[in-house]
């Protein structure tokens, strides 16, 4: 690419956004990376998938609009229903990118397991989100900006910034290869499917 990408991310959380910067070194793509807050509708702690993708898109499009950058990117982690598991739910950053043809790419990260003390808490409102319960649980303030609940959970071994670089990654694997993918969908096209 010859000239800086303008890229904005739908967020001012500094693992997000170090997230974003990372990814984009380590694929070679030159840009100069904003950031704005942004409120979304899905409320602090999305649950499903449904609500999660949601949530990534409306970061994404305000980051894009907002900032009349080429891509704006939207991630979101959100709890998953998941069959078998203990707590029945896997976290999963969504990342998505959407440029301003309004074409859209997805990426997820690893999913994991919180402890079902902390999603009972959540589904029951004891907790507005996950970080509130794993502040209890660990003892870190803020925890969300800084190693992570998985950092936590992972004993040091895996940080919120690895997994959420990783969702980054894997959303900018088909503009990368633009050839191989072929056509994107539109951002409009996938929230029909949502809903």
């Amino acid at each position: 690419m010859s000239k800086d990408l303008r890229v904005a991310v739908g967020s001012v959380n500094p693992v997000k956004v170090l997230a974003v910067k990372q990814a984009l070194e380590l694929l070679n793509i030159k840009a100069d990376i904003l950031s704005c807050s942004v409120r979304t509708s899905v409320g602090p702690q999305p649950i499903g998938l449904k609500k999660t993708m949601q949530g990534a898109i409306e970061r994404g499009c305000y980051a894009q609009n907002v900032c009349n950058s080429d891509w704006g990117i939207g991630i979101e982690a959100g709890l998953i229903d998941f069959p078998g598991t203990i707590s029945g739910y896997m976290d999963f950053q969504i990342c998505v990118i959407i440029d301003k043809e309004k074409r859209i790419t997805i990426g997820v990260s690893m999913g994991f397991e919180f402890p079902t003390k902390v999603i009972g808490g959540v589904l029951k409102g004891v907790y507005r989100e996950i970080e509130e319960g794993m502040e209890v649980l660990s003892g870190i303030r803020q925890i969300g900006e800084k190693m992570g609940a998985i950092g936590f959970l992972s004993k040091g071994t895996i940080s919120r910034l690895d997994i959420t670089r990783e969702s980054v990654i894997s959303a900018l694997i088909p503009r990368v290869n633009r050839s191989i993918y072929g056509e994107l969908k539109k951002v409009d096209e996938v929230m029909k499917l949502l809903y």
